[in-house]
């Protein structure tokens, strides 16, 4: 299949111009993400008691090889602030060159989830486990880079950090304190300043500001240490002497978040871009590699980095030369500049975490969590993370998720209502055994000798609860009715045929679609019932119940008037419902029935059907007025002289037909779906459409509205046997389904 993603003609490679204007692009916005990188992939490492140069590394080795080999066009990988907190228990834990070989570890397992496809996996973890292990990280990370900001240095837990703080602000203070607050606040105020301003990324304009004034006035504090370049960094993997557990959860751990951070950065731009999607799982594959190559060089983890991707793109990048070549501006730095870097004090990068760790708080995305109901999971998982660590975090927030998901899907909506003596017990969802007790309780509060109506609006009934429904029943001393609504499964149950599986559940036309007769002969389970009220008494009270409660405000919409767009003329023959069989509801059509779907002169002759045609058009200025005729039409019978004996009435009306038996004489058959219907009733009720679309042109406020294009005629006519709406088409041949018309 050939794939056309730039023109509808374009057939060949880029021309030598385009690639040179993208090229332009890709320069300019390589810049920008190089001057947000560096910063970052610093304090990244700082934070996570990294070599400084460590992250630099990745920022090179890891965003090259994942800009090459990934699936993302503008995904830009590199150190990433979710990591820290893993990574510096991990550090702690096994030391810098161990950690080197987890690295690797967790890039060959990320290979491996790429070659088999889990890409796709990943992406259905909840958005509120998401959102939650993010703003875990955060807040993580703001509480330890807090203590650094304020002069000291974070504690070995978020618990501790939290209970050292506040001796932490009362303690004296240094000139890192400044620093940190001075950096912090270029980067809050950054974004309120003018654009032209804000073209300067807001990292690299508050760690420079901050190291300008460290320097201005001769402060004397901790800054990046760096080695002279990077052949002086000589760490390579090493593999534990024990603790092979530990290691090996490790690398899970990084593996899962940093594909996960992956993955959702590059849908992320995506949404952004348009065009082809990413390939997820190359990204993934990708990903691995750029871990194997940094942690083989003593780097640091790489994921996606969304605040790198999404400045890729807001800056004009279009292909992967764009990260490609921010690669080599690091590179260029760590080999050009190390003596600039080198006067970066700490606790500017303290404090640029503590914003990023801040912005990982996403509130936005807590709002919408919230709307969607899933607050308790994103909680959960941010407590966990915070408390005790990530993955513990991850799996609370998955099985809450789960155990939400469970109750959601067999949650049953079980009470009772009273009327009188009369009680009414309505279960609506999936009615399993772990209802049973709620409906156990329910039931047993209905009086022994109470009139009890079982109304079940129940899409699964399994046997506990079947068993449950069946013995209450039979133990009852008062009347039961059960009136089940949907699939019959109480009913089978009874009938020692069970349904099983929702698969097999046959298709049940609702009750206010169906005919009330054929509902009482298939689900009234007491005769005395079927005597007992009239369907429309019955149909009444079910409209009170279940349909007026939802259509309340749309009718009191209407409370003061109608403004229907249609007046629709058709036969009152039972088998025809207008608004069903148009889709519509209250207020939209303004009906007038009668045999035969005629319309009379307008000389006077009827003055029912011609007062309503009046008030329509002149008064509430309907835009079309639709006369729909119908098969199997008794009327249309009756015209061809097979009219009942002995009806005065009837034929005194029919005599407004006479000028449809005239135009069958004189006109070619119309064709219905391209042939002629066999029934000659049939037929002549295509030709009564027409004919009573010509009479309605006779009414002076019709042709009126017609000759100033405020209103249209349209003929219709509906195949009671196969349910099917037709339209007359605009040359007036013939009529043709509705679906081959819709615009």
């Amino acid at each position: 299949m050939i794939e056309i993603v730039r023109g509808e003609h374009d057939t060949g490679p880029p021309k030598r111009s385009e690639h040179l204007e993208n090229l332009k692009h890709d320069f300019l916005a390589s810049i920008v993400v190089f001057l947000v990188a560096v910063p970052l992939s610093l304090g990244v490492a700082f934070a996570a008691g990294a070599p400084l140069l460590s992250g630099l590394i990745s920022a090179v080795v890891g965003g090259l090889v994942a800009s090459l080999f990934g699936g993302s066009p503008l995904q830009v990988s590199g150190p990433s602030a979710a990591l820290t907190v893993v990574l510096a228990d991990t550090i702690a834990t096994h030391g810098w060159p161990v950690t080197c070989a987890i690295t690797v570890a967790a890039g060959l397992l990320q290979i491996l989830f790429g070659l088999t496809r889990a890409a796709r996996a990943a992406l259905a973890v909840s958005p509120a486990i998401v959102h939650g292990l993010l703003a875990g990280i955060g807040v993580t990370l703001v509480l330890g880079q807090l203590h650094v900001v304020l002069g000291g240095s974070a504690q070995g837990s978020a618990l501790a950090n939290v209970l050292a703080l506040p001796g932490q602000v009362a303690a004296h203070h240094d000139q890192a304190v400044l620093i940190g607050v001075v950096t912090l606040a270029v980067l809050l105020v950054w974004p309120r300043l003018p654009r032209a301003v804000r073209r300067v990324p807001a990292p690299l304009a508050a760690v420079t500001l901050a190291t300008g004034l460290s320097v201005a006035i001769g402060m004397t504090l901790p800054r990046v240490d760096l080695p002279a370049g990077l052949p002086a960094l000589h760490i390579v993997p090493q593999l534990p002497d024990g603790g092979w557990g530990s290691f090996a959860a490790a690398a899970v751990t990084i593996a899962l978040i940093a594909g996960l951070e992956s993955l959702l950065s590059a849908v992320a731009v995506d949404k952004l871009r348009g065009g082809p999607r990413t390939d997820l799982d190359r990204e993934l594959v990708g990903q691995g590699a750029a871990n194997v190559a940094a942690g083989a060089l003593g780097g640091f983890p790489v994921t996606g980095v969304i605040v790198r991707s999404m400045t890729n793109f807001e800056a004009g990048a279009r292909t992967r030369a764009s990260a490609v070549l921010h690669c080599a501006w690091i590179l260029a730095a760590c080999l050009l500049l190390t003596g600039v870097l080198r006067l970066i004090p700490l606790a500017a990068l303290a404090a640029l975490l503590v914003y990023v760790g801040m912005k990982l708080v996403n509130l936005p995305a807590l709002k919408e969590v919230r709307r969607h109901g899933d607050l308790p999971v994103y909680a959960v998982t941010l407590v966990g993370a915070v408390a005790v660590n990530l993955l513990t975090g991850v799996a609370a927030g998955i099985l809450l998720a789960l155990a939400l998901m469970l109750r959601r899907l067999i949650f049953s909506g079980i009470h009772a209502e009273q009327d009188g003596d009369r009680y009414r017990v309505v279960i609506e969802g999936a009615l399993t055994f772990l209802s049973v007790p709620r409906l156990t309780r329910v039931l047993a509060g209905v009086p022994p000798h109470a009139e009890v109506t079982l109304e079940l609006l129940v899409d699964y009934l399994d046997h506990a609860a079947f068993d449950c429904l069946r013995g209450w029943q039979q133990a009852h001393t008062g009347p039961v009715t059960v009136d089940e609504i949907g699939h019959p499964w109480f009913e089978r149950g009874r009938a020692g045929e069970p349904t099983v599986r929702r698969s097999v559940a046959a298709r049940v036309v609702p009750r206010w679609l169906a005919p009330w007769s054929q509902w009482q002969a298939e689900h009234v389970v007491l005769p005395a019932q079927r005597t007992a009220s009239s369907p429309l008494c019955r149909g009444a009270s079910e409209f009170q119940r279940r349909t007026a409660p939802l259509l309340r405000e749309t009718w009191d919409g209407l409370a003061h008037g109608q403004q229907p767009h249609t007046l629709f003329i058709t036969c009152g023959d039972a088998r025809i419902v207008p608004n069903l069989i148009t889709t519509s509801g209250p207020g939209d059509l303004f009906t007038v029935r009668n045999i035969g779907n005629l319309v009379p002169p307008s000389d006077g002759t009827d003055t029912s059907v011609g007062a309503a045609i009046e008030y329509a058009v002149g008064v509430l200025e309907v835009a079309e007025i639709v006369v729909c005729g119908h098969s199997g039409c008794g009327a249309m019978k009756a015209l061809l002289g097979r009219a009942p004996d002995g009806l005065d009435q009837l034929g005194s009306w029919l005599r407004h037909g006479e000028a449809t038996l005239r135009r069958r004489a004189r006109e070619a058959p119309l064709l219905l779906g391209g042939e002629r219907p066999a029934a000659e009733a049939d037929q002549l009720a295509l030709q009564n459409v027409v004919q009573q679309l010509e009479t309605l042109r006779g009414y002076p406020v019709v042709a009126a509205a017609l000759e100033r294009g405020a209103l249209r005629l349209t003929g219709m006519y509906f195949d009671v046997g196969a349910a099917q709406v037709s339209l007359l088409d605009d040359a007036g041949r013939g009529f043709v389904p509705a679906s081959a018309l819709e615009h």
